[in-house]
Formats: C-alpha cells, sequence, structure tokens
C-alpha cells in the first residue's frame, strides 16, 4: 500500500467505531479521530472493556459451588483518549451488516 492509498484508508475511518486492544489486555471502543506518524490513536466518547481481576474471578468461583462461572468484561466511559502506538495489538472498524459489501 503507497502513502496515498494509505492515506485515504485512514481518512475512510474517520468518525468509524474502532475496537483498539492493547498490550494489557484492555480493549478501547470509541470513535476514531485521529493518528499521528507515532501510530497514537485518538478515540472519542470512548469505553474501556476489562477482563475480570483473577480476585474477581476467584470469589466468583468460590461462590458457583462446583458449577461452571462465565464473568463479562468490566466497562467504564473515559470520553476522549489517547492510545500509544507501542500499547495496540490489534484494531478492528465495527461493520453493520448494512454497511458491508
Amino acid at each position: 500500500m503507497n502513502k496515498d492509498e494509505a492515506h485515504d484508508y485512514l481518512t475512510s475511518l474517520l468518525n468509524q467505531n474502532l475496537r483498539v486492544y492493547t498490550t494489557d489486555g484492555r480493549m478501547f471502543r470509541g470513535s476514531f479521530k485521529c493518528t499521528d506518524p507515532d501510530r497514537n490513536i485518538v478515540l472519542a466518547n470512548t469505553h474501556e472493556y476489562r477482563q475480570p481481576s483473577e480476585g474477581e474471578r476467584s470469589a466468583a468461583a468460590a461462590n458457583a459451588s462446583g458449577g461452571s462461572v462465565t464473568l463479562d468484561m468490566t466497562s467504564r466511559y473515559l470520553g476522549l483518549v489517547v492510545v500509544p502506538g507501542h500499547h495496540i495489538v490489534k484494531m478492528e472498524a465495527e461493520q453493520f451488516l448494512s454497511q458491508m459489501k
């Protein structure tokens, strides 16, 4: 992909919802606003999702009394965030069936 194609692709993602996964296991979901040469990503209206802590998993398992336990990711609203490029593992654009070609 040449420089112009990369620029056009990033421009097409502006204001779309992205899911950004980081090295520490968190996932950020927000509206893509911009990036920079260091691959930092700015997201607006962002929610952060994280895996339950080991303590939360242990407590749930103890309360399950032998049954299986599934815990949802916990979330919180952050607003406008900058995700450092060196911590990004994966990014996904959210698409709905109506948007797919």
